[in-house]
């Protein structure tokens, strides 16, 4: 017989936490202990006959808490997203989007190999766009103008600081856009994170948006997975393409019931990376060379400039990898810290006396 329950086999099969405090995003979470016991015990099925139980259950919640009519498990949020712009748009038309909007810095030019869409690029105080600044991109009606076909936002703004659209910005923006004869995408990978900064429901503060796609793998804490939501009519059009795609998984329910913990039960937890966030930010700015806006830090990322320190953003992070600290370049200028579930305050402050003490020394230099 075999002596190891199943708890104890489970626990044998977590990892040791790494000893270096992440920073580079909220992407890096491992599941919790009860993701991982769900995960062992899901029901599954074969998903793309639409008989796997978990997904079910997974989709019909996510539909449930946005006041959808429904919603598609799909792999990654570029699927999700890339998915919703083929069903938005036809070849030949252009998407209009913030200048750094994930769909167009970090999706492999999937709009134009996938949906022949190019980006109309709009830049915006903090990326947060306004619809004045929308209206004046749309195209004219005339035969040689590439048409818009779609207006895609992102909350929060990952390469903007994490920064959140007021509902009443975003609600003019779809009003306006439909009067148009529109669509509105939201790229919602963290819009969980832009409720709470907001305190308002998700449902509430994407209710106006044609389709939106949220994240389960970055602050909510799941290993794989994103959602899509929209009408019954575009879920069942998202179905075909998530298959095009290679996105059909199969016995998806392991994945799915992960997700549906991440979805229930992380989100009260997010505010606890928001305080971590402004914690960076307040001792970031006391440091000589490093310029940052606490008072714009509202979510979990937080983008800071470093050229005041004698270093490239490249070199002051492989200066913090050596100290045990993992963070991200946006460019020689810039750092993005992203906080998560698995860095608490104590990493926090790990992070910041590094900071403090490779900045001190690269003045004394």
């Amino acid at each position: 017989m075999r002596s190891n329950s199943a708890p104890q086999a489970l626990a044998e099969l977590e990892p040791k936490r790494a000893a270096a405090v992440d920073l580079r995003s909220d992407t890096v979470t491992r599941p919790t202990p009860e993701m991982r016991q769900a995960m062992a015990e899901a029901e599954v099925g074969d998903d793309v006959y639409g008989e796997d139980p978990t997904v079910n259950k997974l989709e019909q919640r996510a539909a449930e808490i946005f006041g959808r009519a429904a919603a598609i498990f799909v792999p990654s949020g570029t699927m999700g997203n890339q998915i919703a712009i083929k069903i938005h748009t036809r070849h030949g038309q252009e998407v209009i989007c913030e200048e750094r909007a994930h769909i167009y810095q970090y999706e492999m030019a999937t709009l134009a190999a996938f949906s022949g869409c190019v980006p109309r690029l709009v830049p915006a105080q903090d990326g947060i766009l306004t619809w004045p600044e929308v209206k004046r991109r749309i195209a004219p009606a005339i035969y040689y103008r590439a048409q818009t076909g779609l207006v895609s936002l992102e909350n929060t703004n990952n390469m903007a600081g994490g920064s959140v659209y007021p509902v009443e910005v975003a609600d003019e923006i779809c009003d306006g856009a439909h009067a148009a004869g529109l669509p509105v995408h939201l790229d919602g990978a963290r819009i969980f994170n832009a409720a709470t900064a907001l305190g308002r429901g998700v449902a509430e503060i994407t209710r106006k948006f044609d389709s939106v796609m949220f994240c389960l793998s970055k602050g909510l804490g799941a290993p794989v997975g994103s959602m899509l939501v929209g009408s019954r009519e575009f879920i069942d059009k998202a179905r075909a393409y998530r298959k095009a795609l290679g996105g059909g998984m199969r016995q998806a329910g392991v994945l799915a019931a992960a997700g549906l913990i991440a979805l229930e039960k992380m989100p009260a937890r997010l505010q606890q990376d928001h305080d971590n966030a402004r914690y960076l930010a307040r001792g970031l700015a006391q440091i000589r060379g490093v310029r940052v806006d606490a008072a714009k830090v509202v979510t979990n990322i937080l983008v800071f400039d470093v050229s005041g320190t004698g270093m490239t953003a490249h070199e002051l992070c492989a200066k913090l990898k050596e100290r045990g600290v993992l963070a991200n370049a946006v460019n020689p200028e810039l750092v993005r810290f992203v906080t998560h579930m698995d860095v608490d305050r104590e990493g926090c402050a790990q992070a910041l006396e590094a900071m403090q003490s490779i900045c001190a020394n690269a003045a004394r230099a």
